[in-house]
């Protein structure tokens, strides 16, 4: 087992995102990959919905060195192939994501999966396994409402499942309380995120930048 990097907390607007977090379900501490902001554009503002922290294995540092140990930061940012390296490595991961504006359960899915849908279908392998999934992922938060301060907490498992928890707060529960078994749903939910048109720039960001100083 790799020895854990020397990484620094982050503070997203308010949240507090630590160096390291052991994950629903788990046993394995993860580090702090990089975090920000997910927003949009509302008519000329910019509106900042959530604050989303990606933490991965300690052996997700020598897996991504021989292949970017001499990329820029700037490099890795625009890289997609290097943020598919991240989300299809054989380790573990792990997203929280912390409520900056008060959300329903059922309006954060349905971009969820419509997002995820449209990564499964440009990739040739939206079969009913992934429909399936696309339901048991609504179901799990279709009587959640998330308040300013409160967390979704998603466990992406090299066994491919995705194990969910959910917070009044930005900390992180031992215990999830659904597990979908399903190698396409947390691939595709952490693309939505970091990948190619992935909804947090500013994650990536943070993560380029971050990720660039470990390798060197």
């Amino acid at each position: 087992m790799a020895p854990l990097p020397s990484v620094s907390d982050l503070t997203v607007e308010e949240y507090f995102f630590p160096a390291t977090v052991t994950p629903p379900e788990s046993e394995k501490t993860l580090f702090l990959a990089g975090a920000g902001v997910r927003g949009l554009n509302i008519q000329g503002t910019f509106v900042k919905f959530t604050a989303i922290g990606v933490y991965v294995e300690a052996e997700a540092v020598d897996v991504l060195r021989p292949k970017w140990a001499s990329k820029s930061a700037d490099d890795l940012e625009t890289s997609e192939e290097f943020f598919k390296d991240i989300i299809n490595g054989d380790f573990e991961k792990f997203t929280r994501i912390t409520f900056i504006k008060l959300l329903p359960g059922e309006e954060f899915t349905s971009k969820v999966v419509e997002n995820c849908v449209a990564i499964w279908k440009s990739a040739g392998i939206y079969t009913d396994a992934e429909a399936q999934a696309a339901e048991k992922f609504k179901e799990v938060f279709k009587e959640q409402v998330f308040p300013p301060g409160s967390s979704i907490a998603m466990k992406h498992s090299t066994t491919a499942s995705l194990t969910i928890a959910f917070s009044k707060d930005t900390s992180v529960p031992e215990k999830g309380v659904a597990v979908i078994e399903n190698k396409a749903l947390p691939l595709s939910f952490l693309e939505s995120v970091i990948g190619k048109h992935g909804v947090s720039p500013a994650a990536k960001r943070s993560i380029a930048e971050r990720i660039s100083g470990l390798l060197k």
